[in-house]
């Protein structure tokens, strides 16, 4: 279906825009050939920059990889008109935003985000990144800790090692082969060895890159384009312009030798997995026509027909993903991803001969104009009624468009697909030859059979040649299957009206509550959009009574999804997304997208529920598929690990993941059949639907999922008795009690350690949620600074808010290389006695500030339907039911005063602070196990040794639940 497009006129050019976008845009030009794309939108309660220079990676020197990137990091410091160090993320974070930069191959992009009223300081400090920064020595040094410590992380991570195997197997003097992120090695060792100071080659390569005539900024407003443009012209104008080209790679990464190549490489984690990657035409020059879009579009296709659904047929493949990786304008690569099962690994040749088959029948049938035409309409449509999102994210993207695309498609990008030319993509079908093709095979059944090591990440790998007849006789080999396009989507919506909702509610009203479930409903006054958000909690007892009942319920849901997938991947396709996953009180389905068809999808996915039975292939699969996943627990990111013991230890009825492997390891199809309908027998419903949906069709989807579960002459389900009814229990830690837990990482070859220092504050509470909330914001950056910039105890440093089931906390989160937990844990002590002075010297003045910034925060306005729907479906599934939330922790804030805030700090968190609870969860990496007994003994009392996490929480009180304390009437 066609959509009327909605132009708007910039800078004398007609640029394209979403049609429900009432956003004012303007281009312009500075003194200085910085191109500027100013944004005024009156509604935004933030502000937000982002510039793009085109210089990246590519053009580190020789010998200083990770050059670029390092100095996107240096920029962040100080200024000659801002010099204190860190004093613009400072600036930033105490008004309630948020900072960002990333290092691509060619760009690298800067961007922040503040509350409204703080814009144009911000701003200024933002400007100066680029007109005099302060790189001093002592914080060089420091910063290069910071990247080696980001690449530390990283190493151990899958997708990092294949991508930088990949990138080694390429010519040698292609930039593309480089590695990029830096470390100590190359960014100190190295340089240092040869008489090279790195300090001097970084402000060479920013005097030599940064220069304003390739640069592109955008800044997103609040107030007129004529007020943003006069800041921009007073703040930007003094860039420097050397008149710099935009540097280009021509030539392509892989000769002849890197490709026909079949490279079998050992991951980290358990699993096998296929990447199968072309050396394409960049899809950049013909980003109308979508050649690489329209492939991926079938190529990664779902429905019956498709290549992966024959590969799930036949136990291949638990997922496929295709489209174009990573590009230039020089250069492109088709990528297909496939992971595999045990099976499809020991039958790779037969997969890459359906492949190629696929790929063959694409050719036959040539390019259909009514599949371009179907995937255009949905690209349309996707992009006129797309969701607002949060400002900084928004621009980010709009920057980088700015240096590649003509200033009318600066919003759209590549996003819509609009001229069909059957010609340009039947060159990149042709491009998917045997000739070229690049074969990455990654599986830990390769252990003793690799002869050589990528010198970055150590990944061990054997490389052997291909030729296109060994393809060929995959391609003869392969099983007779019928590969087919797919079918018309039925799921594209043609009615995308605006529903008049008579309900004016501003916050969800309970709308029908019966024995069986309860419905709250919110309808769209905020959005305008022709979309809806529908979930359902199915509240199951038996699902949370055990860690047998925990996987077997896991597993149901994931047969679920499995079984719906041909048929819910065109409604994905069509913009209409759905889920089934394990919830904290039995199982819970989520859908949310285009209202029209929606009922549809939900009465397809009831259906299932109600016809539930357990096909013992897919079993199988199934349950490979989450014993591996288990399997990779011991290889998540230490501080993950840590957060995860906390929550263990804190949330009752929650079963270590030990145990629930084990259960696995002894699982049948046949269990899962006796226990889906035990699961099913006593169920009560917890719904939400909002968004373009009128109440009576809203009840209407409640009645007619009760009708067809409960209503029968033989129900599936049966309601809860009184007494059945779930509460979400936290644990409740002594006052005046500090408590420890140590454990080794669970992955032995893991250098870094972690720390998580948790403070359990109180129940949920309007004028004690403020307090706890402004001492996060006041610390939030302190302990950033102090812990990351100044120690350089790790790259992962944080301060965050904990919110479990009502009952709220803060905890600092670290993870290091450099020092172990019980060091960290004693920083983190220290920054907290250093804090007690800062926030008794506070001035008046900074306390009203600070308390501006956390009003200003808690009245942005939601963007979206999704984003609103969270937020009131977390007091619904907490029982706290406070939709009024923001309105009333404001109020309390405006009658806050500042020696409440010290007296609450003095009571709960400041060291020796008679009622604070803390929990210092300790993970100890190889290089710090050392350490654990003497941390142990060096801990001060009184205090509690958590042993055994599960008999500690049997031992403890706890606090009491929101669900279930007095139900609300209709």
């Amino acid at each position: 279906m066609a959509v009327e497009k909605s132009n708007t006129t910039v800078g004398g050019v007609e640029i394209l825009k979403p049609r429900t976008d009432n956003r004012e845009y303007r281009m312009i030009v500075l003194k200085n050939l910085l191109q500027v794309l100013l944004i005024s939108d009156p509604d935004t309660d933030k502000c937000a920059a982002s510039m793009s220079v085109s210089v990246g990676s590519f053009s580190d020197p020789q010998g200083l990889e990770g050059l670029a990137h390092f100095l996107e990091h240096m920029l962040f410091y100080a200024s000659e008109k801002y010099p204190e160090e860190d004093s613009y993320s400072k600036y930033i974070t105490e008004h309630g935003g948020s900072t960002n930069a990333y290092t691509a191959s060619e760009e690298t992009n800067y961007h922040f985000d503040v509350n409204a009223d703080c814009f144009e300081e911000a701003l200024d400090r933002f400007a100066q990144f680029f007109i005099k920064p302060l790189m001093s020595a002592d914080a060089t040094m420091r910063e290069i800790k910071a990247v080696d410590s980001e690449n530390q992380k990283n190493l151990l991570s899958d997708g990092w090692r294949i991508r930088q195997l990949q990138k080694h197997l390429s010519k040698e003097d292609h930039p593309y082969h480089k590695f990029s992120t830096g470390n100590m090695d190359t960014l100190h060792v190295r340089p240092q060895a040869k008489g090279v100071d790195t300090r001097s080659e970084l402000i060479k390569f920013y005097e030599e890159h940064y220069s304003a005539n390739i640069m592109h900024l955008v800044v997103y407003g609040k107030e007129s384009l004529d007020k943003i443009q006069d800041l921009v012209e007073g703040m930007f104008q003094e860039i420097q312009n050397t008149n710099k080209v935009v540097p280009r790679f021509p030539g392509q990464p892989c000769t002849p030798d890197h490709l026909q190549i079949l490279v079998k490489a050992i991951p980290i984690k358990q699993g096998h997995k296929l990447g199968v990657s072309w050396p394409v035409t960049p899809s950049i020059h013909h980003y109308e026509e979508a050649p690489s879009q329209y492939l991926g579009h079938l190529i990664g296709h779902e429905g019956e027909g498709s290549l992966f659904h024959a590969l799930k047929t036949l136990g291949w493949a638990t997922g496929l993903s295709a489209g174009e990786g990573e590009w230039t304008l020089d250069y492109s690569f088709f990528k297909v991803s496939i992971d595999l099962t045990d099976a499809g690994h020991e039958h790779m040749q037969e997969i890459l001969g359906l492949l190629f088959n696929y790929i063959q029948l694409l050719q036959q049938t040539g390019v259909c104009q009514w599949i371009f035409d179907e995937l255009s309409a949905i690209c349309e449509t996707k992009f006129h009624y797309q969701d607002k999102i949060p400002p900084m994210s928004y621009i980010v993207d709009i920057a980088s468009n700015m240096q590649i695309y003509p200033t009318k498609d600066w919003l759209v990008g590549s996003s819509l697909p609009t001229k069909f030319n059957p010609a340009i993509v039947q060159k990149v079908v042709d491009e998917l030859s045997p000739s070229n093709v690049r074969i990455f095979w990654e599986s830990q059944k390769f252990e003793g059979q690799t002869d050589k090591a990528e010198p970055w990440y150590n990944t061990a790998y054997s490389l052997e040649k291909i030729t296109s007849s060994t393809i060929q006789e995959w391609v003869q080999s392969a099983p007779d299957v019928h590969l087919h396009l797919p079918a018309p989507n039925v799921f594209i919506p043609t009615d995308l009206s605006l529903k008049d909702a008579n309900d004016k509610e501003t916050v969800p009203v309970l709308l029908r509550k019966t024995p069986f479930s309860r419905l709250w409903y919110k309808p769209d006054t905020m959005f305008s959009k022709p979309k809806a958000y529908v979930k359902m909690d199915f509240n199951c007892p038996l699902a949370v009574s055990s860690p047998d009942a925990a996987v077997l319920t896991d597993i149901f849901t994931r047969l679920l999804m499995d079984y719906l997938n041909e048929y819910a991947y065109y409604a994905q396709v069509a913009g209409l997304y759905y889920g089934v996953s394990l919830s904290d009180n039995g199982f819970e389905l989520t859908l949310l997208g285009y209202n029209h068809k929606l009922r549809i999808l939900l009465e397809t996915v009831v259906g299932k529920i109600a016809n539930f039975e357990v096909k013992p292939d897919r079993f199988a699969v199934i349950k490979e598929t989450v014993t591996k996943e288990y399997q990779n627990y011991k290889f998540r990111q230490p501080y993950h690990q840590a957060m995860y013991y906390c929550s263990l230890i804190l949330q009752d009825q929650t079963w270590p993941w030990t145990e629930e492997l084990d259960v696995l390891s002894h699982l049948e199809a046949e269990d899962v059949a006796k226990f889906v309908p035990m699961l099913l027998s006593r169920t009560f419903i917890e719904c939400y639907i909002a968004g373009n949906v009128e109440n009576i069709e809203a009840e209407s989807m409640v009645k007619h999922i009760e009708d067809v579960l409960f209503n029968d002459p033989k129900p599936i389900c049966r309601p809860l008795f009184p007494s059945q009814h779930l509460t979400n229990r936290v644990v409740k830690l002594g006052e005046g009690m500090r408590y420890f837990y140590h454990q080794d990482g669970s992955n032995p070859s893991d250098e870094n350690s972690a720390l998580v220092h948790y403070i359990q504050v109180h129940r949920d509470d309007f004028a004690m949620n403020i307090k706890l909330q402004l001492f996060g914001l006041v610390a939030k950056q302190a302990t950033f600074h102090q812990l990351r910039t100044v120690e350089q105890l790790g790259y992962i440093t944080a301060l965050a808010q904990r919110n479990d089931s009502g009952i709220y906390g803060v905890q600092f989160i670290i993870q290091s290389s450099v020092k172990g937990p019980g060091h960290i844990d004693s920083r983190v002590e220290s920054l907290l006695k250093n804090f007690e002075s800062k926030l008794y010297e506070m001035s008046d003045e900074d306390f009203k500030s600070n308390v501006t910034a956390l009003i200003d925060m808690k009245l942005e306005k939601h963007k979206n339907l999704k984003e609103e729907s969270r937020f009131y479906w977390r007091e619904i599934q907490s029982g706290t039911l406070k939709f009024n939330r923001k309105e009333a922790e404001v109020a309390a804030l405006k009658q806050l005063q500042k020696q409440e805030l010290i007296d609450f700090f003095d009571e709960y968190i400041k060291i020796g602070a008679v009622r604070k609870k803390s929990l210092s969860i300790r993970v100890y990496g190889s290089q710090h196990l050392k350490e654990m007994a003497s941390d142990k003994d060096e801990v001060p009392s009184p205090s509690v040794e958590i042993e055994d996490i599960v008999g500690f929480r049997k031992s403890q009180p706890l606090h009491g639940s929101f669900r279930g304390c007095g139900q609300p009437k209709l």
